[in-house]
């Protein structure tokens, strides 16, 4: 054999075998990189969405406890007192925190809150002639309390006069106003409906309400049917709703009632549905996201570029050939 045979040399054609496991470690790789992207996609989810504590239901509410034992005590006007001009400031002493309702005649003549310092005032109008007032009270329950001792107030339209009295017309009955609605409970931006009655007078009437939180409404009537008036409001808290009318020929009448709007006083509280993720951990995952894309698409380049070399190798085998000088 010539020495140009002895010195050829070819190279193995490649077999495309796995390598031994020594040589490579391309599946263990694979499993780690596996292993991380799904703590990373847990990690995300669990920094998108809302904290345990966001979707707990907190309820507030009143248990029913012992009506109350006390009752109001009208201070002013005093008993038998005379009168001459409406309305009239009813005050006096009652349980804290309860509402209080005036009746004369045993019929509702307005409602008030009883303060934290156990006391109350609102205005009232009057019947002609003689007004027996009595004071009831109510918790937030609307369970009653004992009703208060009476005192006896006259109203009397025609004032004293130290000279021959003038004429004085008294023309038409007297108009009052009335209301089943003792006090009305509603919700910040739901409708609260107020109905008013008419008694007496001559038509066509006016009516003005004073809801308390700034607004009015004036409704002219051209009857003396009951009907009723609306109103909505934003914050909850305790409103004095003041009822005012007047008929053709000049009669006034006055009526004051408490609204109850449900919930939380004070500012206001939003609620979002959305909850911002921290911010620190929004920071690490921007930067572990793309570390992980990286270190994937090199061990991926990595495994296709032996793949390609294992291809090549085996198509075509590599041949040496020395020649003499």
């Amino acid at each position: 054999m010539s020495i140009q045979d002895r010195l050829k040399l070819s190279h193995h054609r490649h077999s495309s075998r796995l390598m031994p496991h020594e040589y490579t470690s391309y599946l263990p790789l694979a499993i780690l990189e596996l292993v991380v992207g799904l703590v990373l996609v847990v990690s995300t989810v669990t920094a998108q969405s809302p904290p345990p504590q966001s979707y707990s239901v907190g309820l507030t509410g009143v248990m029913p406890g012992p009506a109350p034992t006390h009752a109001a005590v009208i201070t002013s006007p005093t008993a038998q007192q005379q009168v001459s001009t409406v309305p009239i400031t009813v005050s006096g002493t009652c349980p804290a925190q309860t509402i209080v309702e005036i009746y004369e005649n045993d019929i509702f003549a307005g409602s008030g809150i009883c303060s934290t310092s156990g006391t109350f005032s609102f205005n009232i109008d009057l019947l002609y002639g003689q007004n027996t007032l009595i004071a009831k009270v109510y918790d937030a329950l609307n369970q009653p309390g004992p009703d208060s001792s009476s005192v006896t107030v006259n109203y009397n339209i025609l004032p004293t006069q130290t000279s021959p009295l003038a004429s004085l017309s008294l023309t038409g009955a007297q108009l009052i106003l009335n209301t089943d609605a003792v006090y009305r409970g509603t919700w910040p931006d739901q409708q609260l409906s107020v109905p008013i009655n008419i008694v007496g007078g001559v038509p066509p009437y006016a009516i003005n309400l004073e809801w308390g939180d700034g607004s009015n409404t004036v409704t002219p009537r051209s009857d003396d049917t009951t009907f009723d008036s609306s109103h909505t409001y934003k914050k909850a808290g305790i409103y004095q709703i003041t009822i005012q009318a007047s008929d053709a020929q000049g009669h006034n009448a006055f009526l004051t009632v408490v609204a109850i709007i449900n919930g939380q006083t004070g500012a206001a509280v939003q609620l979002t549905s959305s909850i911002s993720t921290p911010k620190s951990s929004s920071d690490l995952l921007l930067i572990l996201w793309p570390l992980y894309a990286i270190s994937a698409t090199v061990v991926v380049s990595f495994w296709l570029g032996e793949r390609r070399e294992k291809r090549l190798l085996g198509k075509a085998p590599l041949t040496l050939h020395f020649q003499n000088p």
